[in-house]
């Protein structure tokens, strides 16, 4: 019985197989590659950026366009987890992923991340605009091989720079609608740059020896606790201000404005209290409540903004 229990919750990678032996993985695995839950907030900021735009949209270019943008960021997702199967093979919360997990050979998952990211530029660029598909081609590059291949392993400030991969998609979206790139789709932009890092670094904090183990260079493994604790509260006193920028340029209307207002202060207080709790399991709550609230934080500030495009007079203000 103990020989079985240890067999199917032993977590380690299978054995890679022989070159040409089919894989197992099902419908499932490959939906894995795509990263689901990073692809879903990159269709919703997407959607944001199309909706914003200024002019009129027929609503099977808007269609086409959000499927290529989701398309594009799942071939980011699979070339990702191509490139870093060693790093997901020794992390706890990635070492069931297929390719680790031998489901999905890294051949394959190369050959469906080429396919996806060439496959919806193609048609974006032929069946809605050219800036759009330049964007959307860029966003993959730079997500590919500017952040998976160089800065995720070499420097603590891969987060930083690396967050650009994942503010493109409303400027997509936005020229994709428009044609053009105007000041209220780069301020979609910065505030979702601004706002990964206080997000991914709370996560760091209570997964650093994961990345310790892999030689991933987080900035907890690299510069310690304390001073991941202080980069991230002076993100996110940028971070607020710069997210409530919108209703004060005139760009979103009231309701936006308190929404990011008293979302913006719960931010700033969960960001003081990680700041502030720095032993025992009081410091791994108040860096678990950040980054959960962050990902609410950054769905209440675009849900609001998609209300108000759809339905300006659905706050009633």
């Amino acid at each position: 019985m103990s020989d079985i229990a240890s067999r199917e919750f032993d977590l380690t990678p299978t054995e890679p197989r022989a070159p040409g032996t089919p894989s197992y993985a099902s419908v499932a695995d490959y939906v894995a590659l795509l990263k689901p839950r990073v692809m879903s907030l990159v269709i919703f900021t997407a959607l944001v950026g199309i909706v914003r735009a200024p002019g009129e949209v027929h609503p099977v270019i808007a269609f086409t366009a959000l499927l290529c943008i989701a398309i594009g960021a799942g071939a980011s997702g699979a070339l990702n987890m191509w490139w870093d199967a060693d790093i997901d093979a020794v992390m706890t919360r990635t070492r069931r992923r297929p390719i680790p997990a031998g489901r999905v050979t890294p051949g394959e998952a190369l050959a469906f991340g080429i396919t996806l990211a060439v496959g919806s530029v193609l048609v974006l660029g032929l069946l809605v605009n050219a800036l759009s598909a330049a964007l959307l081609a860029f966003t993959i590059f730079f997500y590919a091989v500017i952040y998976t291949m160089w800065l995720k392993r070499w420097t603590p400030q891969n987060i930083v720079i690396g967050g650009a991969a994942g503010a493109f998609p409303p400027m997509v979206g936005w020229a994709a609608a428009s044609g053009g790139i105007g000041l209220e789709s780069i301020l979609l932009f910065l505030i979702i740059f601004f706002w990964t890092p206080p997000h991914f670094w709370a996560l760091a904090l209570y997964k650093s020896g994961d990345y310790a183990r892999a030689g991933v260079p987080m900035l907890p493994v690299v510069a310690g606790p304390s001073e991941t604790r202080r980069q991230i509260l002076l993100y996110t006193l940028l971070l607020v201000p710069l997210a409530m920028s919108p209703f004060f340029l005139g760009m979103a209307g009231l309701g936006y404005g308190i929404v990011s207002g008293v979302s913006g202060a719960l931010m700033l207080l969960l960001a003081v209290q990680v700041y502030r709790r720095r032993e025992g399991a009081a410091a791994e709550v108040a860096a678990r409540r950040l980054f959960g609230f962050s990902i609410l934080y950054l769905f209440l500030l675009f849900a609001v903004l998609l209300i108000e495009a759809v339905a300006p007079a659905g706050f009633g203000l």
